[in-house]
Protein backbone atom coordinates (compact mmCIF):
# COMPACT_ATOMS: atom_id res chain seq x y z
CA UNK A 1 0.00 0.00 0.00
CA UNK A 2 1.30 3.66 -0.78
CA UNK A 3 0.49 6.65 0.72
CA UNK A 4 -0.92 9.16 -1.89
CA UNK A 5 0.10 12.65 -2.45
CA UNK A 6 -0.44 15.11 0.33
CA UNK A 7 -1.82 14.98 3.93
CA UNK A 8 -5.48 16.89 4.25
CA UNK A 9 -6.75 17.14 7.57
CA UNK A 10 -9.66 15.76 7.57
CA UNK A 11 -10.73 12.73 5.74
CA UNK A 12 -14.67 12.65 5.65
CA UNK A 13 -16.05 8.90 4.04
CA UNK A 14 -19.17 9.16 2.45
CA UNK A 15 -20.73 12.34 0.29
CA UNK A 16 -24.63 11.30 0.83
CA UNK A 17 -26.70 13.97 3.38
CA UNK A 18 -24.18 13.76 5.96
CA UNK A 19 -20.92 13.86 4.29
CA UNK A 20 -21.63 16.55 2.04
CA UNK A 21 -23.32 18.57 5.08
CA UNK A 22 -20.24 18.46 6.86
CA UNK A 23 -18.12 19.13 3.98
CA UNK A 24 -20.40 22.28 3.48
CA UNK A 25 -19.95 23.63 6.92
CA UNK A 26 -16.17 22.36 6.84
CA UNK A 27 -15.63 25.10 3.95
CA UNK A 28 -17.58 27.52 5.16
CA UNK A 29 -15.45 27.30 8.39
CA UNK A 30 -12.55 27.79 6.31
CA UNK A 31 -10.86 24.55 5.41
CA UNK A 32 -9.88 24.18 1.45
CA UNK A 33 -12.01 21.36 -0.03
CA UNK A 34 -9.44 18.75 -1.56
CA UNK A 35 -6.12 20.03 0.20
CA UNK A 36 -7.37 20.68 4.20
CA UNK A 37 -10.02 17.88 3.53
CA UNK A 38 -10.90 15.57 1.10
CA UNK A 39 -14.53 13.07 0.89
CA UNK A 40 -14.29 9.75 -0.37
CA UNK A 41 -17.46 8.15 -2.10
CA UNK A 42 -17.39 4.59 -3.20
CA UNK A 43 -20.70 4.92 -5.19
CA UNK A 44 -20.11 5.31 -8.70
CA UNK A 45 -22.17 8.88 -8.89
CA UNK A 46 -23.65 11.17 -6.68
CA UNK A 47 -27.44 10.71 -4.40
CA UNK A 48 -25.35 8.88 -1.92
CA UNK A 49 -27.96 5.61 -0.91
CA UNK A 50 -30.41 7.31 -2.90
CA UNK A 51 -28.70 6.45 -6.16
CA UNK A 52 -29.16 2.84 -5.43
CA UNK A 53 -32.86 3.37 -4.72
CA UNK A 54 -35.76 1.72 -6.89
CA UNK A 55 -36.80 3.09 -10.05
CA UNK A 56 -40.57 3.40 -9.17
CA UNK A 57 -39.87 5.11 -6.09
CA UNK A 58 -40.75 9.25 -6.20
CA UNK A 59 -39.72 12.09 -4.01
CA UNK A 60 -43.34 12.25 -3.01
CA UNK A 61 -43.66 9.05 -1.94
CA UNK A 62 -40.51 8.84 0.44
CA UNK A 63 -39.54 10.51 4.11
CA UNK A 64 -39.77 13.69 3.30
CA UNK A 65 -36.09 15.06 1.83
CA UNK A 66 -34.75 17.92 3.54
CA UNK A 67 -32.77 20.71 1.42
CA UNK A 68 -28.83 20.22 2.42
CA UNK A 69 -27.61 23.11 3.85
CA UNK A 70 -26.94 26.50 1.17
CA UNK A 71 -29.17 24.42 -1.36
CA UNK A 72 -30.83 27.55 -1.66
CA UNK A 73 -28.23 29.42 -2.70
CA UNK A 74 -28.72 27.27 -6.03
CA UNK A 75 -32.14 27.78 -6.68
CA UNK A 76 -33.26 24.58 -6.14
CA UNK A 77 -35.29 22.96 -3.65
CA UNK A 78 -36.60 19.05 -3.04
CA UNK A 79 -40.07 20.56 -1.81
CA UNK A 80 -40.25 21.89 -5.89
CA UNK A 81 -38.38 19.03 -7.29
CA UNK A 82 -40.18 17.60 -10.33
CA UNK A 83 -42.29 13.90 -8.60
CA UNK A 84 -42.86 12.68 -11.84
CA UNK A 85 -39.54 11.82 -12.51
CA UNK A 86 -37.32 8.70 -10.13
CA UNK A 87 -36.58 10.28 -6.57
CA UNK A 88 -33.10 8.10 -7.48
CA UNK A 89 -32.51 10.60 -10.26
CA UNK A 90 -33.96 13.94 -9.03
CA UNK A 91 -31.33 13.40 -5.96
CA UNK A 92 -28.16 12.56 -7.85
CA UNK A 93 -28.92 15.88 -9.92
CA UNK A 94 -29.38 18.22 -7.22
CA UNK A 95 -26.46 16.60 -5.47
CA UNK A 96 -24.08 16.69 -8.54
CA UNK A 97 -25.10 20.58 -8.87
CA UNK A 98 -23.86 21.31 -4.72
CA UNK A 99 -20.98 19.09 -5.12
CA UNK A 100 -20.36 21.44 -8.19
CA UNK A 101 -21.31 24.86 -6.76
CA UNK A 102 -19.49 24.37 -3.47
CA UNK A 103 -16.59 22.59 -5.13
CA UNK A 104 -16.41 19.93 -2.53
CA UNK A 105 -13.94 17.37 -5.01
CA UNK A 106 -15.58 14.52 -4.35
CA UNK A 107 -13.16 11.83 -5.01
CA UNK A 108 -15.41 8.49 -6.40
CA UNK A 109 -15.63 5.70 -6.68
CA UNK A 110 -13.02 4.90 -3.41
CA UNK A 111 -14.01 1.86 -1.47
CA UNK A 112 -12.70 2.91 2.13
CA UNK A 113 -11.18 -0.26 3.69
CA UNK A 114 -9.81 0.31 6.81
CA UNK A 115 -8.93 3.60 8.83
CA UNK A 116 -6.08 2.26 11.47
CA UNK A 117 -3.79 4.05 13.32
CA UNK A 118 0.17 4.76 12.71
CA UNK A 119 1.67 6.54 15.12
CA UNK A 120 -0.17 9.50 15.71
CA UNK A 121 -2.20 9.18 12.63
CA UNK A 122 -4.84 8.05 11.46
CA UNK A 123 -4.54 5.90 8.05
CA UNK A 124 -7.33 4.99 5.65
CA UNK A 125 -6.78 2.80 3.50
CA UNK A 126 -8.71 2.33 0.19
CA UNK A 127 -9.36 0.86 -2.85
CA UNK A 128 -10.03 2.82 -6.50
CA UNK A 129 -10.17 2.97 -10.10
CA UNK A 130 -6.27 3.71 -9.56
CA UNK A 131 -5.27 0.82 -7.36
CA UNK A 132 -4.76 0.15 -3.53
CA UNK A 133 -4.25 3.80 -1.44
CA UNK A 134 -3.46 5.55 1.70
CA UNK A 135 -4.36 8.92 3.09
CA UNK A 136 -2.99 10.15 6.26
CA UNK A 137 -4.87 12.01 8.69
CA UNK A 138 -5.73 13.85 11.49
CA UNK A 139 -9.19 13.08 11.66
CA UNK A 140 -11.82 11.10 9.95
CA UNK A 141 -15.58 11.95 9.46
CA UNK A 142 -17.42 8.71 9.18
CA UNK A 143 -20.56 9.67 7.12
CA UNK A 144 -21.25 6.07 5.61
CA UNK A 145 -24.60 5.62 6.33
CA UNK A 146 -26.34 1.99 6.46
CA UNK A 147 -27.04 1.48 2.40
CA UNK A 148 -24.36 -0.91 2.83
CA UNK A 149 -25.03 -3.16 5.48
CA UNK A 150 -28.65 -4.59 4.65
CA UNK A 151 -30.25 -6.47 7.65
CA UNK A 152 -32.07 -9.45 7.15
CA UNK A 153 -33.19 -11.06 10.47
CA UNK A 154 -33.09 -15.21 10.34
CA UNK A 155 -36.03 -17.30 10.98
CA UNK A 156 -35.71 -21.04 11.34
CA UNK A 157 -35.93 -22.52 7.14
CA UNK A 158 -34.32 -19.28 5.79
CA UNK A 159 -31.79 -21.57 3.98
CA UNK A 160 -33.94 -24.20 2.65
CA UNK A 161 -36.28 -21.55 0.51
CA UNK A 162 -36.73 -22.40 -2.75
CA UNK A 163 -37.42 -19.41 -4.05
CA UNK A 164 -35.51 -15.95 -3.42
CA UNK A 165 -34.64 -13.51 -0.78
CA UNK A 166 -34.94 -10.03 -1.94
CA UNK A 167 -34.32 -6.93 0.31
CA UNK A 168 -34.14 -3.68 -0.34
CA UNK A 169 -30.71 -3.11 -1.74
CA UNK A 170 -31.63 -5.57 -4.54
CA UNK A 171 -35.25 -4.29 -4.81
CA UNK A 172 -35.39 -2.71 -8.75
CA UNK A 173 -39.22 -3.16 -9.77
CA UNK A 174 -42.63 -4.72 -9.56
CA UNK A 175 -42.10 -6.56 -13.49
CA UNK A 176 -39.60 -9.09 -11.70
CA UNK A 177 -42.57 -10.41 -9.28
CA UNK A 178 -45.19 -10.63 -11.88
CA UNK A 179 -47.56 -13.73 -12.13
CA UNK A 180 -45.50 -14.61 -8.23
CA UNK A 181 -46.63 -14.94 -4.49
CA UNK A 182 -44.58 -12.58 -2.69
CA UNK A 183 -44.30 -12.03 1.00
CA UNK A 184 -43.51 -8.61 2.06
CA UNK A 185 -41.43 -8.84 5.65
CA UNK A 186 -41.68 -4.84 7.06
CA UNK A 187 -43.30 -2.34 8.86
CA UNK A 188 -41.92 0.80 7.60
CA UNK A 189 -42.33 2.81 4.26
CA UNK A 190 -40.18 1.33 2.17
CA UNK A 191 -42.67 -2.14 3.10
CA UNK A 192 -45.89 -0.16 2.13
CA UNK A 193 -44.39 1.08 -1.17
CA UNK A 194 -43.32 -2.29 -2.27
CA UNK A 195 -47.10 -3.45 -1.65
CA UNK A 196 -48.87 -0.52 -3.65
CA UNK A 197 -46.53 -1.11 -6.08
CA UNK A 198 -46.51 -5.18 -6.26
CA UNK A 199 -50.29 -5.17 -6.19
CA UNK A 200 -50.80 -4.63 -9.76
CA UNK A 201 -48.26 -7.22 -10.82
CA UNK A 202 -47.71 -10.27 -8.44
CA UNK A 203 -50.66 -13.01 -8.13
CA UNK A 204 -50.83 -12.92 -4.47
CA UNK A 205 -49.01 -10.54 -1.36
CA UNK A 206 -48.98 -11.26 1.95
CA UNK A 207 -47.52 -8.48 4.13
CA UNK A 208 -46.29 -9.49 7.04
CA UNK A 209 -44.90 -7.32 10.40
CA UNK A 210 -42.52 -8.17 13.47
CA UNK A 211 -44.81 -5.56 15.23
CA UNK A 212 -48.06 -3.75 14.97
CA UNK A 213 -48.53 -1.40 12.22
CA UNK A 214 -49.27 2.15 13.93
CA UNK A 215 -50.98 4.59 10.87
CA UNK A 216 -51.56 8.22 11.48
CA UNK A 217 -54.20 10.11 10.91
CA UNK A 218 -52.49 12.18 7.51
CA UNK A 219 -50.79 15.71 8.67
CA UNK A 220 -51.01 14.22 12.72
CA UNK A 221 -47.16 14.05 13.62
CA UNK A 222 -46.84 12.36 16.73
CA UNK A 223 -44.53 14.73 18.63
CA UNK A 224 -43.94 13.13 21.40
CA UNK A 225 -43.13 10.05 19.97
CA UNK A 226 -41.28 11.30 17.56
CA UNK A 227 -39.17 13.20 20.72
CA UNK A 228 -38.99 9.56 21.89
CA UNK A 229 -37.65 7.43 19.12
CA UNK A 230 -34.99 10.34 18.40
CA UNK A 231 -34.44 10.36 22.43
CA UNK A 232 -33.48 6.12 22.28
CA UNK A 233 -31.71 6.37 19.58
CA UNK A 234 -29.12 9.17 21.02
CA UNK A 235 -29.38 6.96 24.23
CA UNK A 236 -28.30 3.83 22.09
CA UNK A 237 -25.53 5.37 20.13
CA UNK A 238 -23.88 6.75 23.92
CA UNK A 239 -24.33 3.62 25.30
CA UNK A 240 -22.67 1.84 22.86
CA UNK A 241 -25.55 -0.38 22.04
CA UNK A 242 -26.97 -1.49 18.75
CA UNK A 243 -29.52 1.01 17.48
CA UNK A 244 -33.23 1.08 17.82
CA UNK A 245 -35.65 1.83 14.73
CA UNK A 246 -36.95 5.15 14.50
CA UNK A 247 -40.03 4.12 12.34
CA UNK A 248 -40.76 1.79 14.94
CA UNK A 249 -41.93 4.60 17.77
CA UNK A 250 -43.05 7.28 15.02
CA UNK A 251 -45.89 5.53 13.26
CA UNK A 252 -46.87 5.95 9.63
CA UNK A 253 -48.39 8.51 8.25
CA UNK A 254 -52.16 8.22 6.52
CA UNK A 255 -52.15 9.29 3.20
CA UNK A 256 -55.09 8.91 0.92
CA UNK A 257 -52.85 6.33 -1.21
CA UNK A 258 -52.20 4.26 2.01
CA UNK A 259 -55.81 4.90 3.22
CA UNK A 260 -56.96 3.49 -0.47
CA UNK A 261 -54.52 0.66 0.28
CA UNK A 262 -55.83 -0.09 3.78
CA UNK A 263 -59.23 0.06 2.21
CA UNK A 264 -58.45 -2.25 -0.83
CA UNK A 265 -57.01 -5.22 1.79
CA UNK A 266 -53.79 -5.02 0.46
CA UNK A 267 -52.40 -3.12 3.48
CA UNK A 268 -53.41 -5.20 6.56
CA UNK A 269 -50.56 -6.27 8.01
CA UNK A 270 -50.49 -10.19 9.52
CA UNK A 271 -48.10 -10.81 12.23
CA UNK A 272 -44.73 -12.64 11.85
CA UNK A 273 -44.30 -16.18 10.67
CA UNK A 274 -42.35 -18.85 12.94
CA UNK A 275 -40.37 -20.17 9.90
CA UNK A 276 -39.72 -20.78 6.17
CA UNK A 277 -40.47 -23.73 4.16
CA UNK A 278 -39.08 -24.66 0.85
CA UNK A 279 -42.07 -23.22 -1.16
CA UNK A 280 -43.55 -20.92 1.33
CA UNK A 281 -44.16 -19.39 4.98
CA UNK A 282 -45.49 -20.96 8.10
CA UNK A 283 -47.22 -19.21 10.94
CA UNK A 284 -47.02 -21.19 14.81
CA UNK A 285 -51.17 -22.03 14.54
CA UNK A 286 -49.71 -24.10 11.21
CA UNK A 287 -51.18 -21.53 8.72
CA UNK A 288 -49.05 -21.78 5.70
CA UNK A 289 -48.56 -19.31 2.33
CA UNK A 290 -47.00 -20.20 -0.71
CA UNK A 291 -44.64 -17.79 -1.62
CA UNK A 292 -42.20 -17.22 -4.21
CA UNK A 293 -40.30 -14.63 -3.25
CA UNK A 294 -39.84 -13.17 -0.28
CA UNK A 295 -38.96 -9.60 -0.15
CA UNK A 296 -37.08 -8.36 3.43
CA UNK A 297 -38.12 -4.36 4.45
CA UNK A 298 -35.97 -4.51 7.41
CA UNK A 299 -33.81 -2.24 7.41
CA UNK A 300 -29.79 -1.58 7.97
CA UNK A 301 -27.45 -1.17 10.55
CA UNK A 302 -24.91 1.55 10.34
CA UNK A 303 -21.71 0.01 8.21
CA UNK A 304 -18.70 0.40 10.40
CA UNK A 305 -16.75 -2.70 8.95
CA UNK A 306 -13.95 -0.33 7.44
CA UNK A 307 -13.48 1.28 11.31
CA UNK A 308 -12.84 -2.34 13.31
CA UNK A 309 -8.77 -1.69 12.99
CA UNK A 310 -9.59 0.87 15.65
CA UNK A 311 -11.47 -1.21 18.14
CA UNK A 312 -14.23 1.03 18.70
CA UNK A 313 -17.02 -1.33 19.28
CA UNK A 314 -18.57 -1.91 22.68
CA UNK A 315 -18.88 -5.39 24.18
CA UNK A 316 -22.97 -4.36 23.92
CA UNK A 317 -22.53 -4.10 19.82
CA UNK A 318 -22.61 -0.50 19.22
CA UNK A 319 -20.00 2.16 19.27
CA UNK A 320 -20.08 4.74 22.11
CA UNK A 321 -21.19 8.29 20.74
CA UNK A 322 -21.84 11.45 22.38
CA UNK A 323 -22.28 14.86 20.43
CA UNK A 324 -20.87 13.54 17.32
CA UNK A 325 -17.87 11.81 17.94
CA UNK A 326 -16.57 8.59 19.58
CA UNK A 327 -16.05 8.14 23.17
CA UNK A 328 -12.72 5.85 22.78
CA UNK A 329 -11.50 7.75 20.09
CA UNK A 330 -12.28 11.95 20.01
CA UNK A 331 -10.50 12.41 16.62
CA UNK A 332 -13.29 9.80 15.03
CA UNK A 333 -16.61 11.72 14.32
CA UNK A 334 -19.68 10.10 13.11
CA UNK A 335 -22.09 12.16 10.80
CA UNK A 336 -25.28 10.78 10.17
CA UNK A 337 -25.45 7.95 13.16
CA UNK A 338 -28.23 7.53 15.40
CA UNK A 339 -30.58 10.23 16.17
CA UNK A 340 -28.82 12.30 13.02
CA UNK A 341 -29.98 9.49 10.52
CA UNK A 342 -32.53 11.46 9.07
CA UNK A 343 -31.80 14.16 6.14
CA UNK A 344 -32.70 17.10 8.90
CA UNK A 345 -30.49 15.28 11.92
CA UNK A 346 -27.71 14.78 9.37
CA UNK A 347 -27.69 18.65 8.36
CA UNK A 348 -27.98 20.02 11.75
CA UNK A 349 -25.21 17.57 13.06
CA UNK A 350 -23.09 19.15 10.45
CA UNK A 351 -22.93 21.94 11.44
CA UNK A 352 -22.13 20.77 15.11
CA UNK A 353 -19.44 18.31 14.01
CA UNK A 354 -17.58 20.84 11.50
CA UNK A 355 -17.20 23.10 14.37
CA UNK A 356 -15.88 20.60 16.73
CA UNK A 357 -13.19 19.22 13.78
CA UNK A 358 -12.08 22.60 13.24
CA UNK A 359 -11.86 23.41 17.08
CA UNK A 360 -10.12 19.59 17.58
CA UNK A 361 -7.63 20.67 15.01
CA UNK A 362 -6.88 24.09 16.29
CA UNK A 363 -5.31 22.43 19.68
CA UNK A 364 -3.25 19.77 17.64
Amino acid sequence: MTSSPGSPSVVVIGAGQAGLSVSFYLRRLGLEPGSDFVVLDRGPGTGGAWQHRWEALRIGSAHHINDLPGMDELGISFDTADRTLPAKDVVADYYARYEEHYELRVRRPVDVKRVFNRGTDLVVGFESSGGIGALETDVVVNATGTWGSPFIPWYPGFNDFAGRHVHTTNYESAAEFAGQNVVVVGGGTSAIGFLLELEGSAESLTWVSRRPIEFLDEGELNMEAGAAAVAAQDEAARSGRALPSIVSGTGVPRTRRIQAGIERGTLVAKPMFSSIEAHGVRWADGTFQPADAIVWSTGFRPELRHLAPLKLREKEGGISVGGGSSWKDGRIFFAGYGPQASTIGANRAGRQIARQVVALLSNL
